[in-house]
């Protein structure tokens, strides 16, 4: 497997992101694109955006996948110096307690913390199959006092993240925080690098490092409307269903290969969800074929991305989810298979070479 690939991976997972705080991770970025000679750019959203001319006369492309990350805010600061926080983005609540967190106060400036967890001697058994919400979790920094905390740098809306960790499993498999989507970042810089040496030919690309995903589907939006592409290819996980938990909803493996998305719907909260244009679908089943290449297929309802929104900027953008299987998903550690990020890189760098000039963007037959 490109070391490459790992590296980038690694470094994108141990830097801190939260929603809105995605400085770090676009500093980045933008260092990794420049080492390879790409152009980048950053808007007042935030988004990191690289734009690769090609051909005028072929649809534009907007390739694109989310910086940021889930976490929690500060909201209280105890006078004995323990902190109560905000839930931010769709944190698994089951998997909170006793996790290690950052309070992002700056780079070298970063306060650990742990989330505090009752005594397994003094827990009763009314508690004990408890799950305790967000609001009523309890950050120990060993601080001692309010001022203490305050003078260390952390207020009311510091941002919390749980502690990076980057862990090798077998094989080709890592498991981390924030794999989501720190994996679809790495990807895309390795997509990134391949167009920027394709020559002249194919398609204008936009390739888009957005923020705010993980905060109701922000920043993609704002990209694209600035952009106005034709074609819209979003990067995120897609849930594996090869554990026992998860057998029921669908046949998304682990170590499969990439995937693509022919149907998402959320059904809480935010109702929005993505039918991908058929032409892209046929696209990308078409190069899968070509390469030689396993595509796998995911149909959920509960999963949302922000291509949502993209897809009806303008006129409308054809558009299609693309993605690679990952477990655990909105847990501390999330877990992917670096073979399916290269074969992703790969099949998407071919899909793109192929939109032309006469790449049909109407839904007839």
């Amino acid at each position: 497997m490109p070391s490459q690939l790992r590296t980038d991976l690694f470094d994108l997972i141990m830097t801190p992101g939260l929603s809105g705080h995605e400085e770090r991770v676009a500093k980045l970025i933008r260092t990794r694109l420049s080492e390879s000679g790409i152009e980048s750019r950053v808007d007042r959203m935030g988004n990191v955006i690289a734009s690769i001319g090609g051909d005028a006369s072929a649809p534009s492309v907007m390739i694109f996948t989310h910086m940021d990350q889930l976490g929690f805010f500060v909201r209280k600061i105890e006078a004995n110096g323990l902190i109560r926080v905000e839930r931010m983005g769709g944190v698994s609540e089951r998997a909170m307690a006793a996790q290690a967190v950052t309070l992002c106060v700056g780079e070298g400036r970063d306060v650990p913390g742990i989330i505090m967890n009752k005594a397994h001697h003094a827990t009763t058994p009314e508690e004990k199959y408890k799950v305790v919400t967000a609001p009523d979790i309890l950050i120990d920094t060993g601080h001692g006092s309010k001022q203490a905390v305050e003078d260390a740098g952390v207020t009311i809306g510091t941002p919390v993240v749980y502690q990076s960790r980057f862990i090798e499993l077998a094989g080709d498999r890592v498991a981390g925080t924030s794999v989501d989507d720190r994996a679809g970042c790495a990807a895309l810089i390795a997509i990134a690098r391949a167009l920027s040496g394709r020559g002249a030919t194919g398609p204008t690309v936009h390739v888009v490092f957005s923020v705010q995903e993980e905060f109701n589907l922000r920043g993609a939006l704002v990209a694209a409307q600035s952009l106005k592409p034709d074609i819209a290819i979003q990067i995120d996980l897609m849930m594996a269903s090869d554990t026992p938990d998860l057998a029921d909803r669908g046949e998304m493996r682990l170590g499969g290969g990439p995937g693509i998305s022919l149907y998402s719907f959320h059904g809480r909260g935010t109702l929005n969800g993505v039918i991908p244009h058929p032409a892209m679908v046929t696209l990308f089943e078409r190069t899968a074929a070509k390469l030689g290449m396993p595509l796998q297929r995911s149909a959920q309802v509960g999963v949302l991305t922000d291509l949502s929104y993209v897809q009806l900027v303008g006129e409308g953008v054809a558009s299609i989810d693309i993605g690679f299987p990952m477990r655990h998903s909105h847990s501390t550690v999330e877990c992917c298979d670096l073979g399916d990020l290269e074969a992703m890189v790969e099949l998407a760098v071919a899909a793109i070479a192929d939109i032309g000039p006469d790449f049909k963007l109407t839904r007839e037959t």
